[in-house]
């Protein structure tokens, strides 16, 4: 799901030098993903700025080469191939963290949030190529393979089964925030902390910047086009993502179906939403925004209320009616 964009607002203000080694403000871009990754931070010197960033950008690759659903390289993808209907599979670290935090998404959310929605996501971007639904047939056999209770998890070490034939991995909601804090992660083990990773719609922060009380994002409105962030968060060693259907839609006979899909009934969402969530997650942050997309206004908000160090602004439209809705925590992260 990379359609999905934050505004990423970096102030400078002028700086007085006062230690040895004056913070300088250095950014990359490196494609990651599926998408472009862009760093943001502070170092003494260009080479610990080089040094950093190539730390950062080599552990996006690294889980690039874990979770991509588009590499048939990538673990996930292997491990689907191979079709080890009951069998248990030893898998990463990365992959085994990740699935667990997702199993525990879909619990609370009873399957709305479903990393084996993998079957339907790939029909829906077919739809999405031809312009034509997909198949009541089609639907009801990819569903046949959906279900996070036919993954198990076992542990010491990692180990995890599959129960159903054709089940397929799909990490698009939740795989690019978890890589993004851990890239963050990453310059901070080289002593670089005052950091900014931007994965598309999916941001982490580290400490902040030398002048400045924290970073200051923009969430992106519902309208991509045409419209100017309604909200600026303050992120310090935080996360925020945001799902929405601005980038990633079909429109056919004269419905619009979003690329989110419910694992639930196998339908792309047909009404107008943005969801951002922050958190001290990024697995979280980026979980919960499409599982709120999904579950809609009430639950959607329950949940990430209900979640103790999460917040989120939700936008929903039917028609020309628009509704905006804060989680009871989201003033906290508004940047004042």
């Amino acid at each position: 799901m990379f359609g999905r964009m934050l505004v990423a607002c970096v102030a400078l203000w002028a700086m007085t030098v006062t230690a040895a080694e004056p913070l300088r403000r250095y950014q990359a871009r490196e494609p990651h993903m599926g998408v472009d990754v862009t760093l943001t931070l502070y170092a003494p010197s260009e080479a610990v700025a080089n040094d950093a960033t190539q730390a950062a950008f080599r552990r996006i690759a690294e889980l690039n080469k874990v979770f991509s659903d588009y590499d048939p390289e990538s673990e996930a993808m292997r491990l689907c191939a191979a079709r080890p209907v009951g069998q248990t599979v030893p898998v990463s670290e990365d992959l085994f963290v990740v699935l667990t935090a997702a199993r525990k998404w879909s619990e609370k959310t009873d399957g709305a949030f479903d990393v084996t929605v993998g079957p339907l996501v790939d029909l829906w971007r077919r739809s999405r190529r031809s312009k034509k639904l997909p198949t009541t047939a089609a639907l009801q056999e990819a569903q046949q393979s959906v279900g996070y209770r036919h993954v198990r998890l076992l542990t010491d070490p990692p180990r995890i089964v599959l129960d159903r034939e054709n089940m397929k991995l799909d990490f698009g909601a939740i795989a690019k925030g978890y890589a993004a804090e851990e890239a963050v992660k990453a310059m901070a083990k080289l002593g670089v902390k005052q950091t900014l990773v931007a994965i598309a719609g999916d941001i982490a922060a580290g400490d902040a910047p030398p002048d400045a009380p924290g970073w200051k994002i923009g969430i992106a409105p519902l309208n991509a086009d045409g419209e100017e962030p309604s909200h600026y968060l303050k992120l310090v060693n935080a996360s925020v993502s945001t799902s929405g259907d601005s980038y990633q839609y079909v429109e056919i006979g004269g419905v619009r179906y979003a690329h989110i899909v419910d694992p639930r009934t196998g339908l792309g969402l047909t009404h107008r939403r943005s969801v951002t969530v922050v958190s001290r997650s990024g697995a979280t942050s980026d979980a919960l925004d499409t599982a709120a997309s999904i579950l809609g206004e009430v639950e959607g908000r329950k949940l990430i209320d209900d979640e103790a160090d999460a917040a989120g602004l939700l936008v929903f439209q039917d028609g020309e009616t628009r509704k905006v809705v804060m989680t009871k925590r989201f003033a906290e992260w508004v940047w004042k």
